[in-house]
This record gives structure tokens, C-alpha cells and sequence, in this order.
């Protein structure tokens, strides 16, 4: 099966531009992209898809031996490249989609000329002096409600997770997102994100790094931005005056204004 199938790639903008790839995070899909791709495409090449099991994916590529880790959606994310011919790639991903990008960049840094990670997360659970946010128990009962009860855990984190409750037609949009994602993917995606441990992987990383962080997220807290930062050789951050976990969603422009500072950078 061709990547382009396989990932419903998108390829939209200036063909004479930079490549930008935008990767979405879990629960999500290529359509929350929307608004930054639209500030992106005036002077990138901008290329989207969605992970396998959510979004227009194929979801007969999907099974849960495959997709229980994180490594083989950066395999994926190396196919569409080469697929595709691309060349240095500037690779954007959004909460998870970092660390999917983290493992692509480490082990094919060849292919990527440089790596934004908005709103990473190398490992949710805390260890030691290290703060991921939330405790096993924390993570164990989050698990247990999304096998439970996928479509009601949805409608009662997507709001949590977007962080604006003054703007709750934000929060209606992850929780249509996380609604369109099928449920076993899901499940498998969810494991494999808030039980991997990627902090490792951070120093293997050559790729010219961004990290972007919002001043308050629930899911990833300065400090886990800090450690991601501090642990990838030259990396810059830049926090955005933003809430919640979805700035590409809650606030586009700023989002959109760091990934093209830093793409036009010399």
C-alpha cells in the first residue's frame, strides 16, 4: 500500500517553498491543521496526513501488534517522506506527533532539515526528580475509562484538553475530532502514548529543534518543555501566550508565527 493511501496524505501550498509536515496528536487528524496551514501554505509546501486508525487513514493497514509502540508511526512518518520524494523536511509535530517525530529524526536524520515539537511530552508519568504531570494510578485510571467508555471519556476530556472554557466551540471541535477516530485505534494510540518513555531518544536528536510550549497546559507543564529543550543538543523554545494543549486550535497565528520564525531562520 502507497503512503498516500496508506496516511491520506495532503500536499497543499507553494510548491517552491519549504516542506513543512504538519503531524496531529492523538485523538486528533490532519483537519485540526486547518488554520495554520492556511497561514503556512502562502510560502511552504505544506504536507498533511493522518495517522493510521484515525482520520481518512485506511484502517485496513491498522493492527494493535503493529501500532502498540510509538516507533511504528514514525516508520510511517519515514515512508511518506520517501514516497514522496521529499527533501529537507521541516517536521511539525503536535503533542505526541513530537516524540513520533523525535524517533523519525534520531534514527533518519538525513531526511529532516529541522524538528518543531509543539507541546511535547517525552513521558507522561512521573519518575524520580522527574515530572511528567501524572502519577501511574493517574494514567492506569485514564486508560481504564477510555477502554470503558471511549465516546464518553471523549466528551469529557476533549474540553480538559483544549484548556479554553471560555470558548467552548473549541473543545466541541477535539471532541468531534476524538469522535471521528476509530475506537480499537484509539486505544492502541492511547497506550502507546501516555506509557512510552522517550526521554532517551531526546539526546539521540541532531535535527535543528524547536520547542514550542504554552504557558498553561495541562497535559505537558513548563517543566516538562524545559527538560525536552534541555535535552536535545542546541534546542530553542519559545512559550506561547497561550492555555491548553491545542495552540494550533486555540491560537493559530502565534502557532503559526513560531513554526515559520523558525523555518525562515538561517
Amino acid at each position: 500500500m502507497d503512503a498516500r493511501t496508506k496516511n491520506n496524505v495532503t500536499v497543499v501550498g507553494a510548491t517552491d517553498g519549504p516542506t513543512v509536515m504538519l503531524a496531529h496528536g492523538f485523538g486528533c487528524d490532519q483537519n485540526l491543521w486547518r488554520a495554520v496551514t492556511e497561514l503556512l501554505t502562502p510560502s511552504c509546501r505544506v504536507v498533511l496526513f493522518d495517522h493510521v486508525g484515525a482520520g481518512r487513514s485506511d484502517l485496513s493497514a491498522w493492527n494493535e501488534d503493529e501500532y502498540s509502540t510509538l516507533d511504528a508511526y514514525a516508520s510511517d512518518v519515514v515512508d511518506i517522506v520517501r514516497d514522496l520524494d521529499l527533501h529537507d523536511v521541516v517536521f511539525v509535530g503536535h503533542s505526541v506527533a513530537s516524540m513520533i517525530g523525535v524517533l523519525a529524526a534520531a534514527n533518519h536524520p538525513e531526511l529532516f532539515s529541522r524538528l518543531v515539537l509543539l507541546t511535547p511530552s517525552p513521558r507522561y508519568i512521573d519518575d524520580g526528580d522527574y515530572r511528567g504531570g501524572f502519577s501511574r494510578g493517574d494514567i492506569d485510571e485514564l486508560l481504564e475509562s477510555l477502554d470503558s467508555n471511549y465516546l464518553g471519556w471523549s466528551r469529557a476530556m476533549a474540553p480538559s484538553i483544549m484548556g479554553n472554557p471560555d470558548r467552548p466551540e473549541l473543545g466541541e471541535q477535539l471532541t468531534d475530532s476524538f469522535c471521528r477516530t476509530d475506537p480499537s485505534a484509539a486505544r492502541a494510540f492511547a497506550r502507546a502514548t501516555f506509557l512510552s518513555d522517550n526521554r532517551e531518544d531526546l539526546g539521540r536528536v541532531s535535527t535543528p529543534t524547536l520547542v514550542i510550549e504554552c504557558a498553561e497546559d495541562s497535559l505537558a507543564p513548563r517543566s516538562v518543555g524545559r527538560y525536552v529543550r534541555d535535552h536535545i543538543d542546541g534546542a530553542e523554545m519559545v512559550t506561547l501566550d497561550a492555555s491548553g494543549h491545542c495552540p494550533h486550535v486555540s491560537d493559530p497565528e502565534a502557532t503559526a508565527a513560531a513554526i515559520l520564525s523558525f523555518v525562515h531562520s538561517r
